[in-house]
């Protein structure tokens, strides 16, 4: 199997790619988390509460986690995209970004006393560094008891297998929590035949079994390729074929 990069020489145009949404995703064997997420952004757009349930928390407080390529990310960005067409406030923190972890906590106060909904995600918890791992532990406390503040959080393994501090792996817990899991190779070509429609791509019948068996057979690489062939069309001015795709990743 090819795991060499894109050619290098190649520039994406990624102008037309979709952003991620819950639209766009295929839920496969993560229905449930999907369903979860489907139903709270309702709630948001209908200005409904939902229903009471056993844990407050389990409707503003969610933890999920999986191996890359599981559509963890993708969920994450969905979430956040859907909070921001909403009009909601949005803070997207990440390990590479600290100064968004400190414009929030100045802001955290204000936002658990609100009724309106705001959203919090925190991406690849797992390699948060001591500084944020204390962060993200005032976050939790802070919102535990707010209004409507939500919160998403990912990393690679469950709580319980993460290298952190016990008294935040306890507090991961405390909402709702899912295991991401990959598409199988039948639901890979659903999805990936889904992005090209959605790009006004058509790609023939062979190209995706063949670049299961030939290229990278995890989705965010798998999806990169499709942006690449949709620039890569266009600017040639030919169809998705075999031939134009072996073209494509030609060394060179």
């Amino acid at each position: 199997m090819n795991s060499s990069p894109l050619p290098k020489q190649f520039a994406l145009d990624i102008g037309h790619t979709p952003k991620p949404s819950l639209n766009n995703f295929l839920a496969g064997e993560n229905l449930a988390l999907h369903s979860a997420l489907s139903a709270l952004v309702k709630s948001w757009k209908e200005n409904i509460p939902r229903p009471p349930t056993e844990n407050p928390l389990n409707q503003r407080w969610i933890y999920w986690w999986g191996p890359e390529g599981s559509g963890r990310t993708h969920l994450l960005s969905a979430i956040g995209n859907a909070a921001q067409q909403l009009g909601l406030e949005y803070f997207p923190l990440t390990p590479n970004e600290p100064i968004s972890w400190i414009r929030l906590e100045e802001r955290l106060s204000t936002l658990c006393l609100s009724d309106k909904p705001s959203i919090i995600t925190v991406d690849d918890v797992d390699r948060l560094d001591e500084r944020l791992v204390a962060s993200l532990f005032r976050i939790l406390n802070a919102i535990q008891g707010s209004k409507a503040v939500h919160i998403f959080m990912v990393g690679n393994a469950a709580p319980g297998a993460l290298r952190l501090r016990e008294d935040l792996r306890t507090r991961l817990g405390w909402g709702l929590m899912f295991q991401t899991h990959l598409l199988g190779d039948d639901e890979k070509i659903e999805a990936l035949q889904q992005a090209a429609q959605a790009r006004g791509l058509v790609l023939s019948p062979e190209v995706l079994p063949w670049l299961l068996n030939r290229f990278y057979r995890d989705m965010p690489n798998l999806m990169a390729l499709i942006d690449a062939l949709d620039a890569y069309s266009l600017e040639t001015k030919r169809a998705v074929t075999l031939p134009l795709v072996r073209e494509l990743l030609q060394p060179k």
